[in-house]
């Protein structure tokens, strides 16, 4: 694709990196067979080749609208076309610059404004977004049905093991897990535990930055990751081996620090390390002998597995957690269009909320096709979301290979919701 970027932006590295993916976009239109906004639109402008051009023509310095945000923000992040698309376009980072340069351009409307302002100000600080959280869940019972299913229930506090290994991996602190389910980081450190690695839990971190670099605060989002590049330096040094997510969202874009931070003389080296360090959960378990997680329940559950775009097309990690839960003694049911993403997307379900509950009416169906007793997935978003329509339980499929979760209890699966048309 041929660019005339504006001198002005084409000289600083956001636009140089613009610029080539850009030209190696060849606009072959392979990536709107796989992209959900455009499938449910019909839209050319909701569709990566689309939003390309309009970003192209953003940064060579034609005149945006809100029309021009509106296709944009419709977009799910989820970066399926870059699984398909055979060019290697880099549609990501391009979708978080011309972004970027958009929000600079088009004011929002104060109702929006305020909205992605309190979003920021509330969901990465994990004792703001428990104050609230337990707010709602206090009131649940009197919300509307659809409100409601929003809501997860309060899950108790969930013990960590007290043994201690020569091996360490980092835990990342996250934001909404711990309030919203708590058990999955237990669960987590109890596999490793079993397997002689402690899950070390440090002082200092947090949030990714993932949800505020994305919603336009980006150098809020840097500061998250300036903090826990801190958090995790002391144990860096001392002979931690690896940082562990559970949370493939924000796997994604700790193993992005380095490339974010690059410009940075102070923190650069620092992120490349840890970017490099940074290990999906399913990627740690992999190189293990996982013998001992083997499930010896002859009951054991058949479980329909719900692979989060963040896992499979951001992290290119398709097929490994399956993998091990095969291994592990589970069924796995046939997921149609497994390629698709539910409509949670970090924020998108709270700031899309038609599209979303569309695209996820449709993994509902497609999960619970198979008749599976549960559904496992790999990130905190998905899983609330799903959960909120699923007829069956919804598990981090790491859960599912903790001793402490009763596979057989699964199959008892639990009441039906309310349901409401799309």
């Amino acid at each position: 694709m041929q660019t005339t970027l504006t001198d002005t932006f084409r000289s600083t590295p956001h636009g140089q990196e613009a610029e080539s993916i850009l030209r190696a976009c060849v606009h072959c239109g392979f990536c709107a067979a796989t992209c959900p906004t455009y499938g449910l639109l019909g839209d050319e402008l909701d569709s990566p080749r689309g939003r390309i051009y309009l970003i192209k023509q953003a940064l060579e310095g034609t005149a945006v609208s809100h029309r021009t945000q509106l296709h944009l923000d419709r977009c799910l992040s989820c970066r399926a076309c870059e699984t398909t698309c055979p060019s290697g376009v880099g549609y990501g980072r391009l979708l978080d610059i011309g972004r970027a340069v958009v929000e600079q351009r088009v004011r929002r409307p104060l109702r929006e404004r305020v909205k992605r302002r309190l979003l920021c100000a509330v969901i990465p600080y994990e004792r703001r977004f428990t104050l609230v959280l337990r707010l709602a869940q206090t009131l649940r019972i009197l919300m509307p049905p659809a409100l409601r299913r929003s809501i997860p229930p309060r899950q108790p506090p969930a013990p960590w093991p007290q043994s201690s290994h020569d091996r360490r991996m980092l835990a990342l602190g996250g934001c909404v897990q711990a309030s919203i389910a708590p058990n999955i980081d237990a669960a987590t450190a109890r596999v490793l535990d079993r397997l002689g690695i402690s899950l070390v839990r440090t002082i200092g971190g947090g949030c990714c930055g993932a949800l505020s670099y994305h919603l336009g605060a980006q150098e809020n989002g840097l500061e998250f990751a300036r903090r826990n590049i801190d958090a995790w330096w002391p144990h860096v040094e001392t002979g931690a081996e690896a940082i562990v997510v559970n949370a493939s969202g924000c796997g994604v874009m700790v193993k992005d620090y380095g490339h974010l931070l690059r410009g940075d003389p102070a923190y650069a080296e620092r992120a490349a390390r840890v970017s490099a360090m940074a290990l999906d959960i399913s990627e740690a378990l992999e190189k293990e002998d996982r013998a001992t997680l083997i499930r010896t329940d002859k009951a054991t559950a058949r479980i329909a597995f719900h692979s989060p775009c963040s896992l499979q097309h951001g992290q290119k990690l398709s097929g490994v957690v399956e993998s091990i839960l095969k291994d592990a003694g589970f069924e796995l049911t046939p997921v149609p269009d497994a390629h698709l993403c539910c409509g949670s997307a970090g924020t998108y379900s709270l700031l899309q909320p038609q599209l979303s509950q569309r695209l996820l009416h449709q993994r509902i169906s497609a999960l619970e096709s198979g008749q599976p007793a549960a559904i496992g997935t790999a990130n905190i978003g998905c899983l609330t979301h799903l959960q909120s329509h699923s007829s069956i339980p919804v598990k981090h499929w790491i859960e599912l290979l903790d001793p402490g979760t009763s596979v057989a209890g699964l199959s008892t699966g639990k009441a039906p919701i309310e349901k409401v048309d799309p």
